[in-house]
């Protein structure tokens, strides 16, 4: 069984066990988090699409570690002009775990 929820912002597929990247959550290491937001419910076979969102589903992960992705570089530049800029940016995520997939509704062979 597997899950597309919504993360701040970020669609993400997850399936029980995974370990996904997700856009930085304000949580302690070794924190659960619940994810309402679940656009889509899948068992392989059958499939829910919410519209928006898919009632009574719900993602369960757990916080592992917080983290830094590698440096972006970004340059400016126009040409006989004398205008470069350089910047450096690195997005600062956060490594969960999915704990559990739930949902209220009936099977998904409806």
């Amino acid at each position: 069984m597997y899950a597309i929820f919504e993360a701040l912002g970020m669609q993400v597929k997850a399936k029980e066990g995974d370990q996904l990247l997700i856009p930085k959550v304000e949580a302690d290491v070794g924190d659960e988090i619940v994810f309402n937001r679940v656009l889509m419910l899948s068992d392989g076979e059958n499939a829910i699409i919410g519209s928006p969102t898919v009632p009574g589903a719900k993602v369960v992960v757990e916080v592992l570690q917080h983290k830094k992705l590698p440096k972006i570089i970004v340059f400016k530049f126009k040409r006989r002009k004398n205008y470069r800029r350089k910047r450096g940016h690195r997005q600062q995520m956060t490594e969960v775990r999915v704990k559990e997939i739930a949902w209220t509704g009936q099977n998904l062979s409806q």
